[in-house]
């Protein structure tokens, strides 16, 4: 099957992004509605979108189901080929796609570089499932029996992804699916359609997919995203979010028996000890609260710090937010760039100005200018309080005092959610200790909760999702095993 040829003006900024990706064909469909997308940094039109219905999410399955079976069919070198050529020209086109991510996202220099770079190692560290689909042989109770147990892939994978890193959480779920033999329908956020889905449609159809393995459908979560996770050709629903949208997910998946693969949100803890590093501690709270404005299902959402760093801790912090320069993402020094739109600011302004009248008092930020929110800082906060209680999403450092190790696991454990979590003690055992008791799916010591890596697995527990990404257990997710057994000797029956 032959490479498309590029010579990357496809992926850039002034590319035509007007068409939904179905069958292998790049369809303008002039008869739909068009979604504007912003760039949340200058609020100009960056491009428009169709606005796909539940018909073209029809036509995107009827296309998928259609390739499945033959792109199951070729051989595991063949499909690894193909995934491995799309994380070259990934690779090969980093200043056109990072500049998408800027102006489309709003994602900062230091979000773009991590975020790229991700999506490269994933991408390559997909290309091996196609030869990890290994089965096994049982012995059986049955004298002349042979068990065999093969690896198959499920069928058909829907995705529908979120805008806060929109490249890397679509094509850890889209790369995966491809080598192990499936087909893919995705479904990008409304407000990142070109870097969580069209662009990766153009990568994997430079690289060689065969049409209708992966299919892009644009439009609002109403029509086509509804319509992509209740689909009845889905056989996975791989969904990132909100575990409210979450919810409503994974029941339409279920309704026909599909697989709901689902990464919810969090309320990540960054428990510092009394014996911390309080440099390390810092520097780690700064990271994790403020990489990409906050917006990251992983960041730090609560500060619990012992009593006797608090205030130290607190004024490090605060000092630090105030000197974090805001700004264009596509400047090369800006660390803080937009909130995505005016409803994600709002609900984060909200949450400041409510937890300040419950008591809290405001360090440094709570201000906004456009979509640009202030790093801010809060001292004197409860955990019941708005912006420690919720999700904040946003560039907001709730510090949360305690006095013992059993407090901070009570407070870092008070929460629907389980996502991630850091504790940070200059006795290693002491903070595994304290770890090991924190609900989380993932826990960092003496770090901060933005990690990731595509050999171990991401996910959470409580209301912060089910199954796993990334590594053997996105694998688990995307293959299923199949029983053949064979009898080699006549075999008697009691009648």
């Amino acid at each position: 099957m032959p490479e498309h040829e590029t010579d990357g003006r496809e992926f850039s900024v002034d590319a035509d992004w007007d068409a939904l990706f179905i069958d292998g064909e790049w369809r303008e469909v002039p008869d739909r509605d068009r979604m504007d997308v912003e760039n949340p940094a200058t609020r100009e039109l960056f491009t428009q979108v169709p606005a796909g219905t539940a018909a073209d999410v029809d036509d995107a399955y009827e296309a998928a189901v259609d390739a499945q079976e033959d792109w199951a069919n070729t051989t595991p070198d063949e499909r690894a080929r193909v995934v491995r050529t799309a994380a070259q020209l990934l690779d090969d086109y980093e200043e056109e796609i990072c500049e998408l991510l800027a102006v489309e996202s709003g994602g900062a220099p230091s979000r773009q570089a991590i975020e790229h770079g991700g999506a490269v190692t994933f991408v390559h560290d997909a290309a091996s499932f196609a030869f990890r689909m290994s089965g096994r042989h049982n012995q059986s109770k049955i004298p002349g029996k042979e068990n065999i147990v093969r690896r198959e892939p499920k069928g058909v994978v829907g995705v529908i992804s979120p805008w806060n890193v929109p490249l890397k959480l679509s094509i850890r779920a889209v790369a995966p699916a491809i080598a192990t033999g499936n087909s893919v329908v995705l479904k990008p956020a409304g407000e990142t359609p070109v870097t969580g889905g069209l662009v990766i449609a153009k990568l994997f159809e430079a690289a060689g997919l065969p049409d209708g393995v992966l299919n892009v459908v644009t439009g609002p979560g109403s029509t086509a995203g509804d319509r992509t996770a209740a689909h009845p050709d889905s056989d996975v629903i791989a969904f990132t979010g909100s575990t409210e949208v979450g919810r409503l997910v994974g029941q339409n998946a279920i309704d026909h028996f599909a697989l709901p693969a689902l990464e919810l949100g969090g309320n990540n803890p960054h428990v510092v000890l009394e014996d911390a590093d309080l440099d390390q501690a810092v520097d780690a709270g700064v990271f994790g609260s403020f990489w990409n404005q906050g917006q990251v299902c992983i960041s730090i959402n609560r500060h619990l710090v012992h009593e006797s760093l608090y205030d130290e801790y607190a004024e490090r912090l605060a000092e630090r937010a105030a000197e974090l320069p805001i700004g264009d993402p596509r400047d090369d020094d800006t660390v803080i760039g937009p909130i995505i739109n005016e409803s994600q600011r709002d609900e984060i302004i909200d949450y400041v100005e409510r937890t300040v009248e419950e008591g809290a008092t405001l360090e440094t930020g709570g201000g906004h200018d456009g979509l640009f929110v202030e790093p801010t800082v809060l001292t004197g906060v409860t955990n019941d309080m708005a912006a420690a209680c919720n999700e904040h999403f946003g560039p907001v450092a709730p510090i949360i005092p305690f006095s013992t190790d059993e407090e901070a696991v009570e407070l870092a454990n008070a929460t629907e959610y389980g996502l991630a979590g850091s504790v940070h003690s200059a006795d290693r055992g002491r903070a595994r200790d304290v770890a090991d008791q924190i609900e989380v799916g993932m826990m960092h010591v003496n770090d901060q909760t933005v990690n990731v890596e595509p050999h171990v697995p991401f996910g959470g527990k409580k209301d912060s999702g089910m199954g796993r990404y990334n590594g053997d257990w996105i694998l688990q997710e995307f293959t299923e095993d199949s029983w053949t057994s064979i009898q080699r000797e006549p075999r008697s029956y009691p009648f």
